[in-house]
């Protein structure tokens, strides 16, 4: 074959996304074939990967798969080098696509796994390869962490802003507008546990401790001392878990009683916040 012509390389660069010398010289060094020039450009960029791997991943996004019309929801933290990368489409693509893998495919218990599974979004494609071509275009580092997955309908929440925090809880009953209201509130307010039952029994034995000797430092009576520390227990319950928070919304009502009206019954949810374990 010939000299590959100008028009060819620019077709062959929109197609890919990358740089004009980089599709020359694939074109060039494969006589014109794409697929083996893909291939070729692919291979490179998997090496230049390789060596920047251990570059930091401090900003990122959580993708999102949910509803509660579907049997299954997730959520997967992806992670990048820089803060502008994390508005890209095609980021954001990969993160919902990697929840979305991750509800609706077989699973997966790490992020090699689910990685060699196929894209939702790019027929033909292993969200690996994908990945990978999303690397070549940006060159920056993409590394999968957190995954979760919780078989039944679910309801969800984003938020990317300063904090970067994303939700996901189960729910039976109910509504998408009601339950997305609740999953706001959890990446809003950050409660602990769902119910009072499911608070760490340290944590409250040391918040208990905490206000006996606060209320023996008042000079109280050491008979009441014990109902005054209950009594002021349930502040720290209303501050501490969900179904006892004031419900952002409308802080006349706990969420509990939300959710109640709303003939939706809460059973977990996962927060996570970008940056903590």
């Amino acid at each position: 074959m010939g000299e590959i012509s100008a028009a060819a390389v620019r077709a062959f660069r929109e197609k890919t996304g990358l740089p004009l010398m980089d599709c020359k010289r694939a074109l060039t060094e494969t006589n014109g074939d794409e697929e083996k020039a893909i291939e070729m450009l692919r291979k490179a960029g998997e090496k230049l990967e390789a060596k920047r791997a251990d570059r930091a991943t401090e900003f990122g996004r959580f993708g999102i798969f949910c509803g509660l019309d579907r049997p299954a929801g997730a959520m997967v933290e992806l992670k990048c080098e820089s803060a502008p990368v994390t508005q890209n489409e095609e980021f954001i693509q990969l993160a919902n696509d990697l929840a979305q893998q991750l509800a609706t495919g077989p699973g997966a218990a790490s992020p090699e796994e689910l990685l060699a599974q196929p894209s939702p979004s790019k027929p033909g494609q292993t969200l690996a390869q994908q990945k990978g071509d999303l690397f070549n275009r940006i060159r920056e580092v993409f590394n999968v962490g957190r995954m979760v997955r919780i078989d039944g309908p679910c309801s969800g929440y984003s938020h990317n802003a300063k904090t970067v925090a994303g939700v996901l809880m189960a729910v039976e009953g109910g509504d998408d507008e009601s339950a997305k209201g609740v999953c706001m509130h959890v990446a809003a307010m950050r409660p602990k546990a769902l119910a009072i039952a499911d608070l760490d029994p340290a944590l409250v034995a040391k918040e208990r401790e905490i206000l006996r000797e606060a209320a023996l430092k008042e000079g109280k009576p050491a008979n009441i001392v014990d109902k005054m520390v209950e009594g002021r227990l349930r502040s720290f319950y209303a501050e501490t878990v969900l179904l006892e928070q004031a419900y952002v919304r409308d802080d006349k009502q706990t969420v509990g009683k939300f959710a109640a009206g709303r003939q939706m019954k809460i059973l977990r949810f996962v927060h996570w916040e970008l940056g903590q374990a």
